[in-house]
Formats: C-alpha cells, structure tokens, sequence
C-alpha cells in the first residue's frame, strides 16, 4: 500500500476515521439493510481495507455480534430515559398483525408516529398470547390504547374486543381483498371464455363468407348459415360486453367502498354520518351480489362476499366511534360556540384531507383534495375569524388536538404490512433471526431511521429526541485489531495426463 495512506490509518486520525467506517459498513449493511456479515469482509477486501483491519469473518462476526448487543442496550436505555418525560395519558390507536418466518411473531405499531411497541416471536398467536405481550410492551408508557386496527384473526379480535375493551377497526385492505378474490378472477374468466367464443363465431363467420365468394351459383343452404354464424357471433359479443360491463361494475363497486369510507366526504369536505356511510356502503354491496348472482358465479365465491359484507357492522361502528371521540376532545377544550364549530366544520375535516392527500397515489386526486383542504382551512385562518383572537397558547392547543381528531380515523394497517415486507427481506438473507438480532432492528427502526422531516418514530412518539444512536456505538464497539500476516496460497498439485500404451 501507498506509504502515505499506511501512515494516515496508523495515526490516531486514521484509526478513528477507520473505526467509523468499519461500523458504519456493518451498521448499514446488516441493520439498516438485509445484507450478512461477508459482505462486510468482501468490502473491506476490495476497499483494501484489509491491509489495515482484520477482515475475515472471525472477527468481523465478533463486531457485529458486539454491535447488536449494544443496539439492544441502547433502545432498553433510551426508552426508560424519553418515558420519563412523556406527557401523561397520551391517547394512541394501535396496529396489530401477525407474520411468520416461520415462527409467529407478533408486531403492534402506532401508526401516527409509526413508533413500534411490539415485535417479538410467541408461541402462538391466541389472545392471551397477545394480551401478555401488550401488556409488556406498554408497561411504564403513560398511555391508553383507545382503538386497534387489523385484520379479522379470531385471536386479535378477542384480545382487543374482550380483552382490552376497546374499539376494533377493520383494516380496508382485506374487506377489499376478500371481495377481489371472490369476484375478480371469476369475471375475468368469464371475459376470457366470452373473447374465445367471440373469435370462433367470426371465424365462422369469416369462413361463411368465403364459401359463397368462391360460390357460382347462389345457394340457400350457404345463406342460411350465414345467417346462422352471425346471429351466433352478435350473441357472442353481447355475452362479451355484458361480461366486461359487469367486471367494470364490480371494480368500481370496489373502489367506491374504499372512497365512501371515511368521516368526511372527500368531494366536499362535509361529515358523514354513520346513515349515509350504512346507506352507500349496502348500495355497493348489493351491486356487488347481483352482479355475482347475474354471472353464475361459484358459490365459494359468493361466501367471500357475504365474508366480506360481515365487516360492514364495524365499519360503522368504527365512524361512531371517531365522531364520539372527536366530539369528547373538542368538548374538553371548553371552546366558545364560534370557535367550536369552526374547530368542527373547518379545522378538523381540512386536516383529515391534507392527510388522505399525503397518501394517495393519484397526482390528480392529492390536488384535489389539497385544495379542498386549504379552502375549508381558509376561514379559521383568515384574519378576521375567530381563531385570530385566540392566545399563541390557545391556537397551538387547538391545531395539537384537532391533529389528533384527524388522526383518529383509522382504516388500514399498512404500517404493520410494511413493516413485515421489511422483516421478511431480512429473514430471507439470514434464514434464521434470533431474539436479539429482531429486538436490534426493531431498536434501529424506531430511533434511527428518519422521515423526511428528519425526526425518528420515537421523536414522535415520545415526543423528545433521542440520543444519536450511531454517535453512541462508536463510544461502545471497539474496532477489531490489525489482520495478521496472509499467509501464502497453497501450490495447487499438477497432474499429468496417462496416456495409454
């Protein structure tokens, strides 16, 4: 190696920045990202590092054995420290789900901070099994989990509703899934089979008209089956375009469930009662049997329906629910009639749009709603509303609790979805992880990877920030010692070719 590079990482200044780095490789590499602890050495090996650090495996598993260890201290320490200095009685929603690979593991998320409270492996997923594990994860947190959002396992459903007493929101996802699954691939096959009968009967047809063009003498027979084949191929292309109107209908039908399910109308910004929301949400249901029934479909795919349709019983009482909550948060605020309803018709529906607008994949769709949202906020912000004669104190009360009315509406538990995807790249580089390495990466996503905004979830959640969690690894994992000495390659044995006499 170059004389200057060798004199640099054996000054105190080389040693420290290569320290950094080392950790930094296995931080990123093999927490923040599903990599293993060989590709540590392979970048060392061709960063040419390894002239300067010991590279091979040995002792790189040691640091990174070392480094997780410490992580896991970390996040102990760092919670009993932010826990202290959490406001009390702090309201949340939760998200439940479970994954497996293979074992059961099971992960509550609250899904304003996207904070995790929970990630471990159970032996089962019962309810008792997931009320100990709440209990545990929550102790010490000044906290009331008011609402659960997840799908409908009967473990889940029993340890939120009997258990803990509280208010069970069904994930939308599956309510749509379920009925995707008992619709959609039986209308496309019916699609399918009408275009196959669409295409014979016009090569019949095509067939019919080729037979008299090479015809002399006009025949009757030959115009009577023509006639035939394109009554057959007009029939065809009916069934066709009845088929694909009904899949249309079913699509839409669908996606209208998921766009009338929420507390406010996102065309207007206006509330929407639980009348309105049984009223639309039995319409889109009711489209969805008749088509089922119109097009014959299996009866397993009508129980997926009707499966589906179940849910709807919470999905109202879910609206309930929020307006309940809503209106028990606004009432403790001891507001003026004036600026209370402005707090109800204006604030609190302005900010539910602008977060629907953050999530939303549509560019067209997310300006729609912005400006929908600036328009309904206009009023309290104006200069002469009466939010403008309002204390600093006051206003910022407010705006705190009409966030947490927004965000009270819970409808999807994507967070814990993703969550798993991400549990699930790391469980398919390493085939195995061990309690330690899942209480590390749960530690690593909850005080070091950061939104857009720069906070970390628990920032969020607890609102303090956290120590810098590298900055304190590199104070408590040492740097492994200089590599020994490479040893030679062994001389490959030749053999000769034996040739026969």
């Amino acid at each position: 190696m170059d004389p200057a590079v060798t004199a640099f990482f054996g000054s105190p200044a080389g040693v420290a920045f290569l320290h950094r780095l080392v950790l930094a490789a296995h931080f990123v590499m093999t927490l923040v990202g599903p990599c293993g602890i060989r590709l540590v050495c392979l970048l060392l090996e061709l960063s040419g590092l390894d002239a300067y650090v010991a590279a091979s495996y040995g002792p790189q598993q040691k640091v990174s054995a070392a480094m997780e260890q410490s992580v896991v201290v970390f996040g102990k320490e760092e919670r009993e420290n932010l826990k202290a200095e959490m406001p009390c009685n702090k309201q949340i929603t939760v998200c439940q789900d479970e994954t497996f690979h293979p074992g059961i593991c099971l992960v509550a998320i609250e899904p304003v901070s996207n904070y995790i409270l929970l990630e471990k492996y159970a032996d089962n997923r019962s309810a008792d099994e997931w009320t100990r594990a709440m209990v545990s994860a929550t102790e010490g947190l000044a906290v009331e989990i008011i609402q659960s959002t997840s799908d409908e396992g009967r473990g889940i459903l029993h340890h939120v509703q009997e258990d803990l007493g509280i208010q069970h929101s069904p994930d939308l996802f599956h309510v749509q899934h379920e009925l995707c699954k008992g619709t959609s691939i039986a209308l496309a096959n019916l699609v399918r089979q009408a275009k196959q009968i669409v295409e014979k009967a016009a090569q019949r047809v095509s067939h019919c008209l080729e037979k008299q063009a090479n015809t002399v003498k006009k025949d009757a027979s030959l115009d009577q089956e023509l006639e035939t084949a394109q009554e057959q191929d007009r029939q065809a292309r009916q069934v066709l375009e009845t088929n694909v109107q009904q899949q249309q209908q079913v699509s839409q039908a669908i996606r209208e469930i998921g766009m009338e399910y929420h507390p406010y109308d996102l065309k207007t910004g206006g509330p929407r009662s639980a009348e309105q929301l049984t009223t639309s949400l039995t319409q889109h249901f009711a489209e969805i049997e008749s088509v089922a029934i119109a097009a014959n479909l299996p009866e397993r795919c009508l129980k997926k329906i009707y499966k589906a349709k179940r849910v709807v019983v919470e999905m109202i009482s879910t609206l309930n629910f929020f307006w309940l909550t809503v209106q028990t948060k606004v009432e403790a605020l001891s507001l003026t009639p004036e600026v209370e309803q402005i707090v109800y018709n204006h604030v609190i529906p302005a900010m539910y749009l602008h977060l629907v607008s953050k999530k939303t994949s549509d560019p067209t769709h997310r300006s729609v709603l912005q400006k929908l949202s600036e328009a309904l906020l206009a009023p309290a912000l104006s200069g002469s509303g009466p939010l403008a004669r309002l204390q600093p104190e006051e206003a910022h009360v407010i705006e705190r609790v009409a966030g947490e009315c927004a965000h009270c509406f819970q409808r999807s538990s994507s967070c814990v979805e993703g969550r798993n995807g991400q549990l699930a790249l790391h469980h398919h580089s390493l085939h195995r992880l061990t309690d330690r390495k899942l209480t590390a990466l749960t530690t690593v996503h909850n005080f070091f990877i950061q939104r857009s905004d720069g906070t970390t979830a628990a920032e969020r959640f607890f609102g303090t920030q956290p120590r810098d969690l590298f900055e304190w690894l590199l104070g408590q994992v040492e740097l492994p010692g200089w590599p020994a000495q490479k040893r030679s390659l062994p001389c490959r044995k030749k053999f000769l070719p034996k040739f026969s006499a």
